[in-house]
């Protein structure tokens, strides 16, 4: 009898517990590095930002509109490579989540298998 709830709590453990403790492992890790990237990215946004509103503050004539417009064009560069990179980074983060689950679910397959096999 002892043996019997003693292999089914095993069975249990390796089927339902131990696979949803991995996927809550990699989805926590996941989230963390999104929520990461987001602040980052908003930061850098906000930073920008707050630096060209200052430049077009600072605009006194015509030649400090100029200097403005010419930095409003260079920050429009900078801030679309770093949509981009923060982008590939988002998209980095969201392929190596699915790889991880999908090597769990294989792997979590394989160990269903093999329990019920004994």
């Amino acid at each position: 009898m002892m043996k019997t709830l003693e292999n089914t709590t095993q069975q249990f453990e390796s089927t339902f517990v131990s696979p949803m403790r991995s996927y809550t492992l990699a989805a926590l890790d996941y989230y963390e590095k999104l929520m990461g990237a987001q602040i980052d990215a908003a930061r850098a946004y906000s930073d920008m930002t707050i630096a060209q509103t200052r430049t077009w503050l600072d605009v006194k004539d015509a030649d400090g509109f100029k200097k403005a417009l010419e930095s409003q064009q260079r920050v429009a560069s900078d801030f679309m490579e770093r949509v981009k990179g923060d982008s590939e980074k988002v998209t980095s983060i969201s392929q190596s989540f699915a790889q991880k689950s999908q090597q769990a679910v294989e792997e979590n397959t394989q160990k269903a298998a093999d329990a019920v096999k004994q």
